[in-house]
Parts: structure tokens; sequence; C-alpha cells
């Protein structure tokens, strides 16, 4: 699987981004050219799923030392400058821990540049590490949760987890493009995913692009989908695993676990280790972000909700470890209890 161009890039002097929120409609590309637009680029889902938000980031540090180089600040101002700017990304979006482990990441290696060109060589290598890792460990965790599917099926999907939310190649859907890669034919469910659609919008047209058979559902019909024993596992990314294995994932993810386990259909979990959070006991100390009630009320600039009503907008929702059948890394498949498996990941 590859996408015809690139999902997240420093272009030289902009960190390059496609812009989500104009797809499936057409593909336009947004030069984020100062810190204030990559933030709002990231806070309005320009970019969004947890890998992407971290190479974004990553490549935000590199901007920063671009703009401060262009200033003509010398060294001691541009680390001040990265400081400052790493906290403002960080404070973008608060759940998906990818985000502050790329900063922190990229930011660490500013201690090794002795002037302001060195320190943009290492801060760009560090970015493009990351970058590149990422797309590596799709393709490892693709490997290994493709084992588990059968040669022919379905599997069901929420929200966006594929090319489009990491470096470019997935997490979740990175496992039916390695399971396409391997000969399988497996087709996909993939839930509207409200409000937003990244479901309907994102996954539906990356499947489609890749030549892979998807069907859109709204999230009411996924509990006849599973009783009717048309899937065979519910696959979903994740933007912040606790050391218990709770997994924090988009709003809607919890009630298809309940499901699946209803149903008696396997519930798989694949993200990079980046998104483990050793220090996060569990899912009840995850911060879920709270996002604008206008998402709620309507679409597209259109209210859809009588005026005086109110909306509860929450992005993320935490699922127990105890239903996750499994949750797949760059490392291999994991099984509960997770705690361990986690440490040792």
């Amino acid at each position: 699987m590859r996408f015809p161009f690139p999902v997240v890039e420093w272009n030289g002097e902009a960190v390059r981004l496609i812009d989500q929120t104009r797809l499936p409609g057409e593909v336009v590309f947004r030069d984020c050219r100062d810190i204030d637009q990559l933030c709002r680029a990231i806070e309005t889902l320009v970019v969004r799923g947890a890998p992407a938000i971290g190479v974004a980031a990553g490549y935000g540090l590199v901007l920063s030392w671009w703009l401060g180089r262009v200033a003509g600040e010398d060294l001691p101002a541009l680390i001040d400058r990265l400081a400052r700017d790493r906290d403002r990304l960080a404070a973008t979006r608060p759940t998906a821990v990818n985000l502050f482990w790329a900063l922190e990441r990229v930011h660490g290696v500013a201690a090794e540049a002795g002037e302001t060109v060195t320190l943009g060589e290492v801060l760009l290598a560090e970015a493009r590490a990351i970058h590149t890792e990422d797309i590596a460990m799709g393709r490892a965790m693709g490997r290994a949760g493709q084992a588990l599917l059968p040669d022919v099926g379905a599997v069901l999907t929420h929200c966006n987890a594929g090319g489009l939310a990491t470096g470019g190649y997935g997490t979740a859907l990175g496992v039916v493009y390695a399971a396409k890669e391997a000969g399988k034919q497996i087709s996909v469910f993939a839930d509207e995913t409200r409000p937003l659609l990244q479901g309907a919008r994102l996954t539906a047209w990356e499947l489609q692009s890749q030549g892979i058979a998807v069907t859109v559902l709204p999230e009411g019909a996924a509990a006849t989908l599973l009783r009717q024993g048309r899937v065979d596992a519910v696959i979903t990314g994740a933007d912040r695993i606790a050391a218990n294995g709770d997994v924090a994932n988009k709003i809607g993810t919890y009630p298809l676990a309940v499901l699946a386990e209803r149903h008696g259909v396997p519930f798989y979990v694949v993200a990079p280790s980046s998104t483990v959070d050793l220090a996060t006991a569990s899912g009840d100390l995850i911060e879920i972000e709270q996002r604008d009630p206008a998402e709620v009320h309507g679409y597209g600039g259109e209210r859809f909700t009588p005026a005086g009503v109110e909306a509860f907008n929450p992005a993320f929702d935490v699922t127990p470890a105890e239903l996750i059948t499994a949750i797949i890394t760059e490392r291999g498949v994991l099984r509960p209890p997770y705690g361990r498996a986690l440490t040792l990941r």
C-alpha cells in the first residue's frame, strides 16, 4: 500500500499536510509556515490520527528552527524558541500520547547541537527518523495482525486508522493492507464515525483508493452486522494505551468492544509502542478531549439541531482491557494480561 502523495512532509520551509477536512471531495495540500498555522491544523483535524500528529509535530520543531534562523536568532535564542513551540504544539490535543512522545524525542536531540546549522540538521534527522520508523512499524504491525485473519473474510473498523492517520501505511487498516499483500481477500465494514464522519469520508476513500472492498454503515447498524455473523474481527487503532491495557480511541470504540464480546467476535487494537503510556496506570486517568459542540449540532456549515439545545462531544472513549482480545504492536501480538506484556514491549 502506498499513496501517490505524502500525508505529512517537511518541504524545506513549511510542514505540508493533506487537508483531511476536504476529503473525499478534493485532495488539497496545506503548507503550515508558522507554528500558529500548524497548531491550528492539528486542532481542526486538518491532520489527525495519533501517529500522524506525532510526525507532524516532529516536523513542527524543524519549522521552529527554520523560523528562528530566518529571523537571525543565535543558538540560545533558538533553543528557547524550540522549548516554547514544543509546549505550544503539546497543548493542541490532550489525549493522543504520540504527540508528546514525538515532541520530546525531537526536542531531546537539541542538546547535541553546537551551532545553528547543526541544530537544524539533528532536528530534521530525528523528525525524519520518526516518520520512517512509523511506516516501518505500520508494516510490522500489519504483518503480525494479518496472521489473525482468515483467507477470506470481513472486518469492522471505526474512524480512520490507515495511511491518513499515520506516516503513510496505517495501524488497523495496515492489517488489511498486509492481508491483501499476503493474498487474502478481506473486505471492510467502516463505521461512519460521527460527528465528523472519519469512517465515511476518510476510511472509505482510502480503502477505495487501494482497491479494497468497503461498505459504510452508521454506528447503530454495527450490532445487526455482528449478530448476523458477517464480521470476522473488529479492528481499531488507539490514541493512548494505559499500562493496564485500557485503550483510549475515537468515541464509539467502547460500544463496539462490548458488542464484539456479546457476539463472540475478536476485538483487536493495533498501535505502535509509542502509543503505550506506562505512566498512566489505567484508562480512568486518561484525559479525554472535549471538542466544540458545534461539531454535533451540524456539518458542512449547516445546523441540524434546534436552537438552544446542548451537545455533548467527547472526542474519545476508553475501552477496558478485559474487552480486548489482543493488542498488536510492531513487536507482535500481545495477549492478556496486558500489564506485563506492555512493560516488555
